[in-house]
């Protein structure tokens, strides 16, 4: 469907956020407009090819946050999982595309479970993507459907480690584990405990995302990381010197997945050398905060 030949002339700030009313998005909002730009959500059903050109034309984004995703990996509905993280996508890079002036910087959040289990203790730009669940293999395909845009904006694709913060979903491990201690549970039940992730701080990261939309990067592919890794163990160690609490963990067989990554963290020395960044908060800071704000 062509857009209106009408066209609005664009705030200098306006930006567009995919899934703005989410955990990143309310985060990313925030500091947004802290800052003096305009944040819109695309309030309307990415699937909807139609919805999703109106929009984008009335908003005449001169930034796009693309989060808008299927990011729960446990998620049952797969064909939910690639209708959204794939032919969502396609349907806001071809309104995008129909617009008459392009955004200065459209920026879209993949994700590192597309890496899967290579082996690497840490997981660069250049290393092969080989996913190993439905939630990577639909991210992988979105970057590769991204690059048939890269001639036509700029475009940066980011792949996000794990991070956690205030407002994140009770489903992921973090919030559980917190959960647990505030309702002064004896005990949790979790799945492998020596899996380690990343648990960056989504402070930290929507402040990467500043600043890779004011960088002059495009047609890249970018870690979003800080190369520390954490065991759960190590977690439930940490949250007992916060609350002084113990906490028994049971092992259920039936949070163990049969394909989980063993280790899985990213090299942030391609972050570094494109944006001036450190991160502010480490593990500890980000479990206090949680723990004193939910």
């Amino acid at each position: 469907m062509p857009i209106l030949k009408e066209t609005k002339m664009a705030s200098h700030s306006n930006i567009l956020i995919t899934g703005g009313k989410g955990f990143t998005g309310y985060h990313l909002s925030k500091l947004l407009n802290s800052r003096g730009y305009q944040c819109h959500d695309l309030s309307c059903n990415i699937l909807d090819k139609n919805k999703v050109q109106k929009l984008v034309h009335k908003i005449q984004p001169v930034y796009v946050f693309h989060l808008a995703a299927i990011s729960f990996t446990e998620e049952k509905d797969t064909k939910l999982i690639y209708e959204t993280n794939i032919i969502g996508t396609m349907n806001l890079l071809e309104a995008i595309d129909l617009l008459e002036v392009k955004p200065k910087k459209v920026i879209l959040s993949s994700s590192a479970s597309v890496y899967g289990e290579n082996g690497r203790e840490y997981n660069s730009e250049e290393d092969t993507a080989v996913p190993v669940n439905h939630y990577g293999c639909s991210k992988l395909s979105m970057e590769n459907l991204a690059r048939n845009y890269f001639n036509s904006f700029p475009i940066i694709i980011t792949r996000p480690f794990n991070y956690t913060g205030v407002g994140h979903n009770r489903n992921f491990i973090i919030p559980k584990i917190l959960n647990a201690y505030l309702c002064n549970d004896n005990s949790i039940e979790l799945g492998n405990l020596d899996v380690s992730r990343e648990f960056n701080d989504v402070r930290d990261i929507v402040e990467m995302y500043f600043l890779l939309m004011k960088s002059c990067l495009c047609s890249e592919i970018i870690n979003l990381c800080s190369g520390n890794s954490y065991s759960l163990k190590e977690i439930i160690s940490l949250m007992k010197s916060i609350t002084g609490k113990d906490m028994d963990v049971d092992f259920n067989p039936a949070f163990a997945r049969p394909n989980d990554i063993s280790i899985l963290s990213g090299s942030p020395y391609k972050l570094k050398n494109s944006i001036d960044f450190e991160n502010r908060y480490n593990i500890k800071d980000t479990l206090k905060w949680m723990y004193e704000k939910i």
